[in-house]
């Protein structure tokens, strides 16, 4: 692909994110798309079973408007999350999943249900309750009545709860997962995760541990001679999420401004590593969630050399260091260190008196990183639904390493195929695909799996799949 001087230096200059790739993004073609379509067996959806080429358009199509909109179902999802263990608009206690009916008795729970009433019907400079706001209405509810937003809220929360139950049911498989020695085993649980969550609303809740997994993958992929030293100048991330709330209680925290962490994390990673050079590392971020392409298109805005002086894009790092929730050594170094080779450590925004210590048991370690201008420049979001399209990229400018993370758990093993081969002709011949999620390859795909990294201190396991 020929890039005009002035697609590739705009950005740069102005800090504005237009995407270069833009004219070159397509829908998956049906020539692109059949030798899937021919392995998928039972896996084909019924209705492109004796396809043609103006049904799988008409079903590609029809198939991206759906995926797209299990972002509002995942949205919901995280405003029961923010409901449980939010602090920015609350003095409650969080509440446990596992805790929920004490809480409920307790009249904690009301509490919180009455006190998000209130900051969603007045949400001020609040970004998650100014988002969530916006969300109701869009729902056709008004978070000005006070008792209609109230039963939405319950109605919601007990709709994840059910849905949690059922994901509790399946989980209990996992737990028979086990290593001789009885501990987990990171290779099973890779394969039994897989599509875990492919009838659920898409969520971009993130955190720091999948970082972490990609880290460890690369440093193995290096020692084995997979990768080499400055071999990654071209890297995309697909669907880095925003922190808004986690579902887990120990990583779920609002008391910042929502940030992306991925991005910043595996360009760290790639420095770190001697993977790549800081100025020719360039990185696309393939996302399908307005609110994620407008977040990094904004943080690129404040990182123009037009942009006010001192303004950055910073992250915070909280890790939970309570009893019960301490982390393995190594995943602490690396807490310690992330951020350290694309910025700078900045004071940290302090957490609210909830998290603070009592009776001297540790509530919470803070870090923050104001990430370099440079580096966000060099970050350029794109949209993309990896399922059902690609960019039509020369070899020249197709990518050493694509990422994706917790991604692929939303997609059946269809959908998942399709996702490994629109990857696969993006990548230069003998790039690689890293994800914690199993991908169905076909027989003569442009893809196969070349190996399998375990990280155990996260539970983790990370598949690399290598272009033909």
């Amino acid at each position: 692909m020929k890039l005009s001087l002035k697609a590739v230096l705009l950005p740069l200059l102005c800090g504005v994110a237009v995407s270069a790739y833009a004219a070159d993004r397509v829908f998956t073609s049906y020539a692109s798309a059949k030798p899937v379509l021919d392995q998928a067996g039972d896996a084909l959806p019924a209705e492109l079973r004796n396809t043609n080429e103006a049904k799988w358009n008409a079903w590609s199509r029809r198939q991206d408007k759906a995926i797209r909109a299990r972002l509002r179902q995942g949205d919901l999802d995280s405003m029961a999350n923010l409901l449980l263990y939010g602090t920015s608009f609350t003095k409650q206690p969080r509440i446990r999943v596992e805790a929920l009916t004490e809480a409920s008795k307790a009249g904690i729970l009301r509490a919180r249900v009455d006190d998000l009433v209130a900051g969603l019907r007045s949400p001020g400079d609040n970004e998650r309750l100014g988002f969530l706001n916006r969300l109701l209405r869009s729902h056709g509810i008004d978070p000005s009545d006070p008792g209609e937003t109230g039963v939405f809220i319950y109605d919601n929360l007990r709709r994840v709860i059910q849905e949690m139950a059922i994901f509790s049911r399946r989980s209990e498989d996992a737990k028979r997962l086990t290593q001789p020695d009885g501990t987990p085993d990171p290779a099973a649980i890779f394969n039994w995760r897989a599509g875990l969550l492919q009838d659920r609303g898409v969520s971009l809740d993130t955190s720091i541990f999948p970082n972490f997994s990609i880290e460890q993958t690369l440093r193995d992929l290096k020692d084995r001679g997979v990768l080499r030293e400055g071999q990654v100048t071209r890297v995309a991330v697909i669907g880095p999420g925003l922190d808004f709330s986690d579902k887990n209680e120990a990583s779920s925290y609002d008391y910042y401004p929502q940030q992306t962490l991925q991005p910043f994390a595996l360009y760290d990673t790639l420095l770190r590593l001697g993977l790549a050079r800081g100025n020719a590392l360039s990185m696309s971020i393939f996302d399908i969630s307005s609110r994620v392409i407008d977040h990094i298109q904004h943080a690129r805005e404040r990182a123009s050399s037009n942009a006010p002086a001192n303004t950055g894009y910073v992250i915070q790092l909280p890790r939970e260091v309570q009893e019960g929730n301490r982390w393995p050594s190594d995943l602490v170094a690396y807490w310690r260190s992330l951020g350290d080779r694309v910025g700078a450590e900045v004071a940290a925004l302090r957490p609210p008196p909830i998290f603070q210590p009592i009776n001297g048991v540790e509530g919470l370690e803070t870090r923050a990183i104001r990430i370099r201008p440079d580096v966000v420049l060099h970050c350029e979001p794109v949209d993309l639904n990896i399922v059902l399209e690609r960019i039509n990229l020369g070899e020249v400018d197709r990518f050493d390493l694509i990422v994706g993370t917790n991604i692929f758990i939303y997609y059946d093993a269809f959908e998942r195929s399709l996702a490994l081969e629109n990857a696969g002709a993006m990548l230069k011949h003998g790039g690689l695909l890293l994800t914690n999620d199993r991908l169905p390859e076909i027989p003569g795909g442009s893809m196969r799996e070349a190996g399998l990294t375990q990280v155990r201190s996260t539970r983790d396991a990370v598949g690399w799949y290598q272009k033909r």
